[in-house]
C-alpha cells in the first residue's frame, strides 16, 4: 500500500560519505542517486533544483551547513563562526520564496551557538559544535517525515469518500523527508478507505505534475491521470473533480499562500466551480512575520527553463520569456489550511496564530485539532 511503497523513496538521507538525494531533475526516466561531499555541492543542488519542495529544502538546508561545518578545519571557536557563517549565507542564497529554507538555516545556527557557549574549551567546543549539527540535521529529517504523516490523519477526512482530487506540482514524499504534505493528505486518505483518483496537473515549465507526482502515485498504486495545467477549468465545469489540494512555499499571517506557479489559477477556478480547496503545509512554511503575501518574494528562475524542455528548444530562439517560479493565492481562495497540528480556516490571522499558541480572539478561534 502507499504508506510502504512511500517509504522507499529516499529523497535525502546523511550518510557517512556525504549528503545523498535522489535528482529530481532526472525523474521519471532515470533513478539516480547523488552524493555531495561539501556544502557548495549542496547549495547547488537546491538552486538546480535537484532537490526542490520547501521542506525537502529545509532539510538539506540543515544538512548542508552540518557537512560544511564538519569539514572545516577553523582551530578556533571564532574561525569557525567565520566558516559557519559563510555556509549560511551560501545556502541561504540559493532560493528565495521558500521559507523552510531560512528556517532550517536559523535553527542550525541557535545549535551552532549553544555548542560554542557550553563547551569547556575551544577544542571541545569545535568538537561539539560539528557533532551537535550533523545530529539535529538528521533530527529534522525524521521529524519532518513525522510532521507530514501527521499533517495526513489531519486533513484525510477533509476529502471526498471517492472522487477525481487535482493537485498541483509536486508535494509528496520527493518534496519533503518523506510521505509528502498534500500528496500525503491523499495516502492517508487512501489508507483510510477513501476510493481517490488523482489529476495531476503537469505543471509547466518544470512538469513537476508529470514527471514526480505521478512517478510517486504510480508506485503507490494510487490511481491518476496528467492533464494539462489550461485543462483544470474543463474538468471542473464538467463535474469530474471533487476538490483540490497543494502544498506551500512560504504562507503570510494572513493565510495568503506562495505556491508553484499556476496555484492562484486553479484556486480561481475552484471557487467559481464551487469546489474547495486545500491547501497542506507545515509549521516552518507558515511566515507570522509576514503581514500578507505581497511581502513573499518571488523567485525568478531562468527564460530557458521555459523555452526549453529537456534542453530541447519549443520556441523561436529570440524570443522572450518570463518565468516567475511561484505566485500567491490570496487567503479568500483558501477554504482550509492542513498542518500537523490540525486545519486552520478564516480568519486565519487568528487560526494560524493559535496553531503557534500566539493569542488570538477567543469568540472566533477556528482551529481544529487533530485530537
Amino acid at each position: 500500500m502507499s504508506e510502504t511503497q512511500a517509504s522507499t523513496i529516499k529523497t535525502i538521507e546523511w550518510t557517512e560519505a556525504g549528503v545523498r538525494m535522489i535528482d529530481q531533475t532526472l525523474l521519471p526516466a532515470h533513478e539516480v542517486y547523488r552524493t555531495y561531499t561539501d556544502y557548495q555541492g549542496v547549495a547547488e543542488a537546491i538552486r538546480s533544483m535537484v532537490i526542490r519542495g520547501a521542506p525537502a529544502i529545509g532539510v538539506a538546508a540543515a544538512m548542508g551547513v552540518a557537512l560544511g561545518v564538519k569539514n572545516s578545519n577553523a582551530a578556533s571557536a571564532d574561525a569557525l563562526r567565520a566558516d559557519f557563517e559563510l555556509i549560511a549565507r551560501t545556502i541561504s542564497a540559493t532560493r528565495p520564496t521558500a521559507v523552510n529554507l531560512f528556517w532550517a538555516v536559523e535553527r542550525t545556527r541557535r545549535v551552532f551557538e549553544s555548542a560554542l557557549a557550553e563547551a569547556a574549551s575551544e577544542e571541545q567546543a569545535i568538537a561539539a559544535a560539528k557533532e551537535r549539527l550533523v545530529k539535529e540535521a538528521q533530527r529534522m529529517l525524521a521529524e519532518d517525515i513525522a510532521v507530514n504523516e501527521a499533517m495526513g490523519r489531519a486533513g484525510a477526512a477533509l476529502l471526498p469518500d471517492r472522487g477525481v482530487v487535482l493537485t498541483h506540482c509536486n508535494a509528496g514524499a520527493l518534496a519533503t523527508g518523506g510521505y509528502g504534505t498534500a500528496l500525503g493528505v491523499i495516502r492517508a486518505a487512501v489508507d483510510a478507505g477513501k476510493k481517490i483518483e488523482v489529476f495531476a496537473d503537469e505543471t509547466r515549465p518544470f512538469l513537476q505534475g508529470a514527471r514526480l507526482t505521478a512517478w510517486e502515485l504510480s508506485r503507490d498504486g494510487i490511481p491518476v491521470t496528467i492533464i494539462t495545467d489550461s485543462m483544470a477549468g474543463h474538468f471542473m465545469k464538467e463535474g469530474r473533480i471533487r476538490a483540490a489540494i497543494v502544498g506551500a512555499d512560504r504562507i503570510a499571517a494572513n493565510g495568503d499562500v506562495a505556491n508553484k506557479i499556476g496555484t492562484y489559477t486553479v484556486a480561481v477556478l475552484a471557487r467559481e466551480n464551487g469546489i474547495p480547496f486545500y491547501v497542506a503545509a507545515p509549521l516552518s512554511t507558515i511566515d507570522l512575520k509576514l503581514a500578507s503575501g505581497d511581502e513573499i518574494p518571488i523567485e525568478q528562475r531562468s527564460a530557458r527553463e521555459v523555452t526549453h524542455v529537456a534542453g530541447v528548444a519549443i520556441a523561436p530562439e529570440a524570443v522572450r520569456a518570463q518565468h516567475p517560479a511561484f505566485d500567491v493565492t490570496p487567503h479568500r481562495y483558501v477554504t482550509a489550511i492542513i498542518t500537523e497540528r490540525g486545519v486552520a480556516r478564516e480568519p486565519y490571522t487568528e487560526s494560524l496564530a493559535a496553531l503557534f499558541g500566539s493569542k488570538v480572539n477567543s469568540r472566533q478561534s477556528t482551529v481544529h485539532s487533530q485530537g
